[in-house]
């Protein structure tokens, strides 16, 4: 059992190794160009953009890590496994994305104190809107793969995808308009900075609150009620749930109700296979605790 549950694991984490591999080629190719389009065109926000794009690569590098550092098993240091590794990662992305947008912040600034013109080209413009188009498709990937494998580090990624694709697409205005207005870049480049910014504290704030254990929503627990009456063709009648959950990773505890004339061994049997159902169906691990039946209404408040 343990060891089909694992495959299982492993092929969920799928869609993470994908991503994280497209990004990393992806955006160093993407790096490059633009980082040459925005030398070129003597660009504070294009160069910016580009270093943003590289630090798309950075944070891949990061998911695939994470994501390799959650999957190993518990041990005698850790005995509730590494699944919040991938918690830790999301966080560092969100510091380095908001390292960057400080850096970027302050080199607008600077170029508007100092009246710096730019010169944009064909080139420029064909990279850019490349850079959108597929920053976007990878966002929308990495989106549908957080959703299916309830990554939140693979959503802090795909965060950053798109925060890189709405940036090129505040750029490319820019280029549109800098013939009119020669602040423009520089504007452009703050506008792209606080984006980042913001992006930087949603990703740190979400994988944080993770991090300290959030409360297990109604629809699981809903869920595991339902396993556990078809597991065992009876009215349980389940209450008392406590749950804490942290990425992908669930421990619930909760209380069942049982005819004071059943056997011990009956009522083991009956737990071992409510357990056993709940973690093969939904990889969540629980605690259940026996009530007899006589006396345990007054304990139904919470059901």
């Amino acid at each position: 059992m343990h060891k089909e549950l694992s495959k299982q694991i492993l092929s969920s984490k799928r869609p993470a190794y994908i991503e994280g591999w497209l990004s990393i080629i992806i955006n160093t190719l993407l790096f490059g160009i633009k980082l040459w389009a925005g030398i070129v065109s003597k660009s504070v926000a294009l160069v910016a953009d580009a270093w943003h794009t590289l630090s798309d690569s950075i944070s891949s590098i990061i998911v695939l890590v994470g994501v390799k550092w959650s999957e190993k098993p518990a041990d005698e240091e850790h005995p509730f496994g590494h699944g919040r590794a991938e918690l830790i990662a999301g966080i560092i992305i969100g510091v380095l994305l908001g390292v960057i947008a400080f850096n970027f912040l302050f080199n607008a600034i600077h170029n508007l104190i100092d009246k710096n013109k730019v010169t944009f080209g064909t080139f420029a413009i064909v990279v850019t809107i490349i850079s959108i188009i597929l920053k976007e498709a990878i966002a929308q990937y990495a989106f549908w793969g957080a959703k299916k494998i309830n990554s939140v580090m693979l959503k802090a990624d795909a965060w950053h995808h798109r925060s890189d694709a709405i940036s090129s697409v505040i750029i490319l205005i820019g280029i549109f308009l800098h013939s009119y207005f020669w602040w423009i870049d520089g504007v452009m480049g703050i506008l792209v900075s606080i984006f980042i910014g913001y992006t930087a504290f949603s990703i740190s704030k979400e994988s944080m609150s993770s991090l300290l254990g959030k409360r297990v929503s109604p629809e699981i627990i809903r869920k595991v009620k339902e396993l556990a009456r078809e597991e065992c063709k009876k009215d349980l009648r389940l209450h008392h749930f406590h749950g804490h959950q942290y990425g992908d990773h669930i421990e619930i505890s909760f209380h069942i109700i049982l005819p004071d004339t059943i056997l011990l061994k009956e009522a083991h049997s009956i737990v071992k296979r409510i357990k056993t159902r709940i973690l093969h169906d939904m990889n969540i691990q629980s605690t259940i605790q026996i009530e007899p039946e006589k006396g345990a209404h007054s304990l139904m408040h919470d059901q």
